[in-house]
């Protein structure tokens, strides 16, 4: 692969990483899984990074790739979280590291969320992102108007959650 290439996706990697972070803080509940699905929706990103256009944004693209990859093994495995070996790829990523304790308070409202199917999650997850319902829709492949009746019922299914 050119080092060009590899260069500018490490960059671009390592600029957007709490993107991947937050996917994996969604959709696994302990570190080990956290570090697995992470390392996978690498891979999967710079598979595809050669194919980015750059039609959307990098984060955008991102949000789908990511999103797109932990609700696949989300998916097979319901809890354990299979990986790719990483044969051909020769770069180090600076992990700059991931913080739990602002997320503290959050404690209750990621318990909820892992109630909630893969798509709601993935609703949620770019809500809490303050994406809009454009961009949600975009990222989901679905249309504004169902992201919007969708993220309605996830509302009111998280209320019914947390207050029962």
């Amino acid at each position: 692969m050119d080092k060009k290439l590899e260069h500018s996706f490490v960059a671009l990697l390592e600029e957007n990483q709490n993107i991947v972070h937050k996917v994996c803080r969604i959709y696994t509940d302990n570190q080990e899984a956290h570090n697995d699905l992470f390392q996978e929706i690498a891979i999967q990103l710079w598979k595809a990074y050669p194919k980015f256009r750059g039609d959307a944004k990098f984060s955008t693209w991102m949000y789908r790739v990511g999103l797109n990859t932990a609700i696949t093994l989300y998916r097979k495995s319901k809890r354990k979280i299979n990986t790719s070996e990483i044969e051909t790829v020769e770069f180090k990523l600076k992990e700059d590291p991931y913080d739990d304790t602002e997320e503290e308070q959050l404690k209750l409202l990621y318990q909820a969320v892992h109630q909630l199917n893969d798509i709601e999650k993935a609703l949620v997850f770019l809500y809490l992102e303050d994406k809009d319902y454009r961009e949600i829709s975009d990222t989901l492949g679905i249309s504004e108007v169902n992201a919007r009746v969708k993220m309605n019922r996830v509302k009111t299914k998280l209320k019914t959650i947390l207050n029962p």
